[in-house]
């Protein structure tokens, strides 16, 4: 786990290559962050990863408002995307550390592929890998990444996703609906 003192450490930039993939999720090619998200967003390779608690809880965060993309936006645990020549599981595991402080065993649930615009401001054009894993302690939050966190029961959740839609990312919504109609199985089991 990160040391306190780096807990605010920067950590990602818009310079950083990310791995561009074929809508069967083989690699094409490399493009800064910054490319990736311009305008109508080119197709890359991306991951979202949902912690549960002992009690069945996600790990809901808010994004920072210094986002490029859905600044202030509540989303999933942890999301980003592997760097040139990082595996899919490294990366997971670097970004949930980065992010969160924590550590996890994960388990990878399914790929979907999704766009999304953000005004000017550029787009989400990701093939997303999507996991779970169980919560060792409490997070240590990166407050460059997440301004705040919170655990939520998935009821509670359901009713605030119906109440409140627009205070959520586009890519959690379309995942948590996937998550409650197919794996709600593989949660319990964490």
């Amino acid at each position: 786990m990160a040391e306190p003192a780096k807990r605010d450490a920067i950590v990602s930039s818009e310079a950083e290559e990310l791995i561009l993939v074929d809508v069967d999720d083989n690699p094409v090619g490399f493009l800064d962050k910054a490319g990736c998200h311009d305008g109508e967003g080119v197709l890359h390779r991306a991951f979202s990863l949902f912690i549960f608690d002992a009690d069945g809880r996600l790990l809901l965060q808010q994004r920072a408002p210094g986002k490029r993309l859905w600044p202030g936006y509540w989303s999933n645990s942890c999301c980003s995307h592997p760097r040139r020549h990082e595996s899919m599981e490294e990366a997971v595991g670097r970004r949930l550390d980065e992010e969160l402080g924590m550590q996890s065993s994960l388990q990878f649930l399914y790929k979907f592929t999704y766009h999304a615009v953000f005004g000017d401001s550029g787009a989400e054009r990701e093939l997303c890998w999507v996991y779970i894993g169980r919560a060792r302690g409490e997070p240590e939050v990166n407050r460059n990444e997440i301004s705040a966190w919170r655990w939520i029961e998935p009821e509670a959740l359901d009713r605030e996703l119906e109440s409140d839609p627009e205070a959520f990312t586009p890519w959690f919504k379309l995942e948590w609906s996937r998550l409650r109609q197919e794996f709600m199985d593989e949660i319990r089991q964490l």
